[in-house]
Parts: structure tokens; sequence; C-alpha cells
């Protein structure tokens, strides 16, 4: 990068960004507000559309298009969603740069992106999956290590980043680095290992264009670098949450305790959701059988977004869950996402500049 250059890598030049760093699609948080303040900042925004419905998707893409027109943008998808097709049509028909995935999709669904258009971004977080992936077309990946928020895995990105760029060199395929990633000396780092740019969900949270309570957001700030655990009990895979009573209650309880909470969260769930009590146990069952989950772990898997939400939108932090990196101990303000990507690169400017002399 030159001081009159943006700094160019096979990351920006397959989205069309003009830096090398990506908003992840967190569920609640990436709403069209702080995706058009990430676009136009010059990074890759990312729409969560797994908490919405198909006519929300279809609000929010418009949205974000007119706050930040002519500008790429991408939408993170659940690709084993029912209707996964139709908003992947629908995201072509708009225009979207990235179709995300917050787990591998199917070779027919990195086709159908591509056949509108579409750049295939999964999220990976093992070196197998990424060449899985590979394989079957995805033109990038996102590689989180363990110390990243939400579903995650046991290896830190330090280890499974350059393992994953050594497994991709001469595919063509971009890696970008998640989990950890906070500032321009990441970046740099990142770069280092042989990745083209990072990816981060905690540092864009913590941003004043982040659709957050600030009562949530400050539970973020507060916490310190040992402030999060990973938990099994939220919906039966790893997960990383802020260290809160509520978690530490469902790590503690029983079958008679988690039982009935997880009966009642998924209750509520099919009324905020109108999804039909039925269709959530059936798909409890199913998920059962893929997996060696516990009916109150099946039923908290079922209604996962009613905790998210209680936190991410209500502002109930005793109530809900916060999904976390580890990131957050080391984070201490609110800039804007155009500070923060402005600061970003700055940064990563001045150490690329220290290391050549």
């Amino acid at each position: 990068m030159t001081a009159d250059g943006p700094l160019s890598t096979r990351l920006t030049d397959l989205t069309g960004i003009r830096h090398p760093i990506v908003q992840t699609g967190m569920g609640y948080v990436a709403r069209p507000r702080l995706v058009a303040a990430a676009v136009n900042a010059g990074a890759l925004g990312v729409l969560a559309a797994a908490t919405l419905s198909y006519d929300e998707l279809t609000a929010a893409v418009a949205e974000v298009k007119a706050a930040a027109p002519g500008r790429p943008f991408g939408v993170n998808l659940r690709a084993d969603a029912p209707d996964a097709a139709r908003r992947i049509a629908l995201m072509g028909r708009e225009g979207v740069r990235v179709a995300s995935f917050a787990q591998a999709p199917t070779r027919e669904l990195i086709r159908a992106a591509h056949d509108e258009g579409m750049v295939a971004v999964p999220s990976v977080g093992a070196r197998r999956h990424a060449e899985k992936v590979a394989e079957w077309g995805a033109d990038a990946v996102i590689v989180q290590g363990g110390e990243g928020g939400g579903h995650t895995g046991r290896v830190p990105t330090t280890l499974l980043l350059p393992q994953v760029v050594d497994a991709l060199r001469g595919s063509g395929v971009a890696v970008v680095g998640a989990g950890g990633f906070f500032d321009g000396r990441g970046l740099v780092a990142a770069l280092a290992y042989g990745a083209d740019g990072i990816a981060m969900g905690t540092r864009f949270l913590l941003t004043s264009d982040a659709p957050v309570p600030r009562a949530v957001q400050d539970r973020y700030l507060a916490a310190d670098v040992t402030g999060t655990l990973v938990t099994t009990e939220v919906d039966g895979v790893p997960h990383r949450v802020l260290a809160t009573d509520f978690v530490r209650s469902l790590e503690r309880g029983g079958p008679l305790v988690r039982l009935p909470r997880a009966l009642r969260n998924a209750v509520r769930f099919s009324r905020l959701s109108g999804t039909p009590l039925r269709a959530m146990l059936w798909e409890g069952r199913a998920m059962r059988g893929a997996r060696e989950l516990s009916w109150p772990q099946v039923l908290m898997a079922a209604n996962t977004p009613v905790l998210l939400r209680a936190a991410m939108v209500e502002g109930r932090a005793d109530l809900g869950v916060m999904a976390s990196g580890q990131v957050a101990g080391v984070i201490a303000d609110l800039p804007s996402c155009a500070e923060l990507v402005d600061r970003i690169m700055a940064e990563t400017e001045e150490v690329l500049g220290r290391l050549k002399n």
C-alpha cells in the first residue's frame, strides 16, 4: 500500500471493495445501518439474513442499496435454509455482490451463486472444510480461529490461518482471516501469513453504527480477555459467548432445569416468528439424528434466535446470549465504521512502512 492508494489483494479484486476488511454477518447486529456504514467506509459489509424472512430480506437489501448506492456488499445465508436457492435468486436480481455462507454450502448453492453473478464465500473452521468448498468452486473462504465469537472451533487463528493458506496455495481462492482481529497490526499479521484480508465481527459490533443497545455494548466493553467462554448449552455446538450469569446458569443446570427453560424459549420463538412449534420440533428431531444432542440442546438450537434477540434487540443482557470473540477484552471504544476502517488502514500503512526500514 502506498500513501496515495489502497491496499490491493485478491479479496479486494474479487469483491470490488476498497480495503481488505470484512464486516461479518452477525444475527440481529449486521442490519442495514451497520452494513451500509461498513460499505461506505470501504469494507465489505455483510447483511445477516438467517434471522430474516424472505420479505424482510428483500426490504433489507433495498435499504442497504439506498444507503450505499453502487457499492458492493454481501448477504450471509444459512446453507441449510429451505429457501436458500430462492434467496440467492433474489440477491442476484438485486445486484448483491457476495453470497456469504455461515457454514459450508453445497456444490449446488455455490453454482447457483455463480449463475447469479455473485462471489461465493463460505466460512470454515477447519482445513478440510476449506479444501472441500474450494473443490466445489468457492471463490474465497473466511477462516475463523477459536478466538472468534459465535460458532467456533478449537484451533487458534495463528495456527489455522497459515494451515489453510498452505492448503489452498495455487488454487486462486482468496483466504480471509477471522478471530482475534481488531486493528492494523492484525491485518498486517494476516497478510504475513498469506491471507488476503481480515473479517471482524465483535469489532464492528462495538461501533457507533451498530444497532445494538448501548447497555449491551457496555457489557462487551467491560469484558476482559478471559471474559468469554465456549459452551454447547446454547444450541448444541461450541459457541463462544460473553460469560454472563445467564450463560453460567445454562452451564450449571441439569436436565430438569434446562428442558423447561428450553421449552419456554421454544414457545416464545414460535409466537415471535410464526414458526409452528411442531415444525421446530421436527427440525429438532432431524438435528438430533445428525448430532448427538440432548433434547434440551435440540430445543435450544431451534430457538437460539430468541436468546440472541433478547440481548441484541431488546437489550436484555440478563436473559440473552451475546456471541463474542475474545477480542472484546482489548476493545475500549465505539468509533464509527468510517473512523474504525480509516484507523486500521492508517495503522496498517504505518506498520508496513516500519517493517520496510
